[in-house]
This record gives structure tokens, sequence and C-alpha cells, in this order.
């Protein structure tokens, strides 16, 4: 015989690999499941919004016989005021609300990140930069954002930068609040009395502490990207009418409310589930991370 009496097969294997990964996900969905259940609805909302072309319709089809239509199997959602299919508009609009707010976290997380670890590690840097940092605080972040849009045109990379503007100085001042506090740490002292250069030093030593708060502020970062888009939306100053988003959806349907309130609960559900899911998936991040709420779960 090849095999010695008693050696594990490679089924057998990769059998007991399969249960044991079964067994950690099932103790993960029960240490954490916030976490679990908020990812599960915001995969949801971003598979529908991602297949919305092959979901539902063209958003922007006019049909005036079919106007201000109640839910029906025809029309899942309803229609709104120029007969266009909520169903549709709901779905497309969703793929510019959530690519706003992912473009949102991903260039403020970044441009804040780079920000922060240089003004932590340089005081000269940090003068400058934190009063410029406070300067766009000071200023409301709504008003930032219509002024932006205002000054240039109305169009998903304008709100994209439009919103991330005002969110930096946030995750700026994070990450220097981080730095500050590692720099007198004794294994940063001892790279520093070693001659690691100011380079490695942030890569290595400082850039790795800052991952967990990184991630738990950008899911913050998010849900607020996609809530300001939607009142830019609403208010007319975000993209343009051709463009559905879940606020000037709701825009268009606020004269009609009485008559079809359909057309503004339908995409405020949409858009409070991603809010929320992307809320309770930051503190669940928060709360995993943390070492110190670990052990005590």
């Amino acid at each position: 015989m090849d095999e010695k009496v008693g050696q594990p097969t490679l089924n057998q294997l990769e059998l007991e690999t399969r249960k044991a990964l079964v067994v950690r996900l099932q103790e993960f969905g029960r240490r954490h499941p916030t976490v679990v259940a908020s990812t599960a609805v915001l995969l949801l909302l971003i598979i529908l919004t991602i297949a919305a072309p092959y979901l539902s319709s063209d958003p922007l089809d006019i049909s005036p016989r079919n106007r201000l239509k109640a839910p029906s199997t025809e029309h899942w959602f309803g229609t709104d005021n120029m007969g266009r299919d909520v169903y549709s508009r709901t779905l497309h609009g969703g793929r510019i609300s959530l690519t706003v707010g992912l473009g949102v976290a991903v260039i403020a997380t970044f441009i804040g990140l780079v920000v922060g670890l240089v003004s932590g590690y340089s005081r000269p840097v940090d003068a400058v930069m934190m009063r410029f940092m406070d300067g766009l605080m000071a200023i409301p972040e709504i008003l930032l954002a219509i002024t932006f849009v205002a000054v240039t045109s109305a169009s998903v990379q304008n709100v994209i930068m439009a919103i991330a503007i005002p969110e930096i100085p946030r995750v700026a001042r994070l990450v220097r609040s981080i730095v500050l506090m590692i720099r007198e740490q004794p294994y940063v002292e001892a790279a520093v009395s070693i001659g690691t250069s100011l380079p490695k030093m942030l890569l290595r030593h400082v850039l790795p502490n800052t991952v967990a708060p990184l991630l738990v502020q950008g899911t913050y970062v998010f849900a607020s990207a996609v809530i300001t888009e939607a009142l830019l939306g609403f208010i007319g100053a975000g993209t343009p009418p051709e463009i559905p988003s879940w606020g000037n959806i709701m825009a268009d349907g606020r004269i009609y409310f009485q008559m079809a309130p359909w057309i503004i609960f339908i995409p405020g559900t949409f858009l409070t589930l991603a809010v929320l899911a992307v809320n309770v998936l930051g503190d669940g991040l928060r709360d995993m991370l943390d070492p110190r709420l670990a052990r005590q779960m």
C-alpha cells in the first residue's frame, strides 16, 4: 500500500478545512452580529444598484399616460409625475449615491491620512496645515459644497470633490492625534535612535497603527457623504436632473407628496437603509478592532 495506515487523505483534509472555516464563520457571526447584518444589507444594495441595467428599464423613459400610478405588478414602486418608473430610477439613483459615498470616503481618507501623518511628525508643517484645516472646518459643509458645485459645474466628479473637501480636516485631525500619541512610544524612539529615516518610520511604525481608526472613520465619512449628496440633489445643487440620484428623485416628488407619497418614501427608505447599514458597520468595526472591547467579548 502506498499510503500509510491512518494517514488522512486529501479529501479528508479538505473536508476538515471546510468544517473549520464554517465553525469560524459561525463564531464570527455570533460575536459580531451587527457587522454581519449591516454588511449583508450593504452588499445587497450594492448588488442591486450595480445590476440596475439588467434588473430594470431605462430610468429616463417618459410615459405621460402612466403618470403618478400607484405601485402595481407593472410598476413595482409606482411612477412619478412624468410617468417614469420609480423602481428603475431608485436602482439607478443608488448607483450615483453609493458611488459618491465611496469616492468621498476614499479621497477624504487618503488625503487626510497624508496630511495627518506629515502634520503629526513635523511641527512647522503642523502649524501651517492644521490652521488651514481649522479654516475649512469653520465653513459649514453644505455651504462649501454648494459653492464648489456652483463655481464648477453639476457633475458626479465635482459633487464628489465638493463633499470630500470638508471631510478631509476631520480625517486629518484624527490621524494627527494618533501620530502625536505614537511618536512618544518607546519603540518609535528606539527606531529614531538607530537612524531610521522619516519615510520608513511613518510607513513601518506609524501607518499600521492608523488603519483601524481610519476604517471606522471611513464608514462615517461614507454615510455622511451619501446624506450630503442627497441633500444637494434635493435642493438642486447636486448631479444634473438627467442623472437620477436618491436626492433629486425625492426632490421631483415633493410637490406630489400628497397624491403620490411613494416617490419620496421609496428612495428615502433606500437612503435610510444605506446610511443605517454603514453606520452600524462602523460601530461594529470599532467594537471588533478595539482590543479593550474585544477582550470583553
